[in-house]
């Protein structure tokens, strides 16, 4: 666990060591197939591949590149042909959400396991059925990891956990949790996952009234309460900005007055949680078929 927050190097060394991620798979599998989600060692495994998923899509060998993306053939030859990891061209990125990824292995071995649907499932039952705050700050964490890129990969990884996986209900948990990291770290896999303009009904749906919930009535004295505040003010920007509706949403949830409320609280610690809230109202007027309803 210690050695795979070691830099770049030790997280390479680590995932091309034969056997040992399928090891610690194996071992969270069995841990949870026996009802015990709570264990130390369980624990330590999902630290491990939290670890060692950070900037997987970054630092991925050049062969994998190939293997795992499709030829983008819809990418003509007058745009700047982007690599295979990053690019920061809206346009790219957004032919990037359209790329699906190949039909997955049904038996992945290795690196291919840290973004297989399997392990996916994995953290949403742990997420769900252990009471252990690194746990669950892990396995959150992990799927955070996965889904922070701009390729294909972490737009495949949003749909899995909330198409196919059905992860909302489990995530949405963790927002109420006592925990200041699990519900931070909860609240900044869902601003990653509300980049997916495809998920954006879905988790709209399901969690805004719970991000207006958590949101404080004013910005406490913490910089990790700042940061979550901030974060949940970047989802609501993310989910809002296209959807007339989802502001008409967060409009009934009484999200207004606390929004407001934080974007004038301009001290030098609150700036960044200020900053987002005042971004959040400045998207939210853009919606001019709301002004009557905000004014009231």
């Amino acid at each position: 666990r210690n050695m795979s927050s070691a830099g770049p190097e030790g997280r390479k060394k680590m995932r091309e060591c034969n056997g040992l991620i399928d090891s610690l798979v194996y071992y969270i599998q069995g841990a949870i197939a026996d009802h015990e989600p709570n264990d130390k060692a369980t624990e330590n495994c999902v630290c491990i591949l939290h670890n060692l998923s950070y900037q997987l899509e970054i630092e991925l060998p050049e062969s994998y590149a190939q293997n795992i993306y499709m030829q983008r053939r819809n990418i003509s030859s007058n745009d700047k042909t982007p690599g295979c990891f990053g690019t920061r061209s809206r346009k790219v990125k957004e032919k990037q959400q359209d790329t699906p990824l190949p039909e997955e292995k049904s038996n992945p071995r290795g690196v291919e396991s840290l973004w297989h649907s399997t392990l996916i499932r994995i953290y949403l039952s742990l997420i769900a059925k252990s009471t252990r705050n690194y746990t669950q700050e892990a396995s959150l964490g992990a799927l955070q990891n996965l889904t922070a890129g701009t390729g294909p990969m972490p737009f495949a990884v949003a749909r899995t956990v909330v198409q196919k996986a059905n992860g909302l209900p489990s995530i949405r948990t963790m927002l109420h949790v006592s925990h200041p990291t699990v519900k931070k770290t909860a609240v900044s896999l869902l601003r990653n996952l509300s980049r997916n303009t495809s998920l954006q009904s879905d988790i709209a749906r399901e969690v805004l009234p719970d991000l207006v919930s958590i949101l404080p009535e004013s910005v406490p004295g913490s910089d990790i309460v700042c940061e979550t505040t901030a974060s949940i003010c970047y989802t609501l920007y993310n989910l809002t900005q296209s959807s007339s509706h989802n502001a008409r949403l967060l409009l009934s949830a009484d999200g207004l007055p606390k929004i407001i409320t934080i974007s004038m609280n301009d001290s030098n610690m609150f700036s960044k949680a200020s900053r987002a809230a005042s971004v959040l109202l400045y998207s939210l007027w853009s919606h001019t078929d709301l002004h009557s309803a905000y004014k009231k």
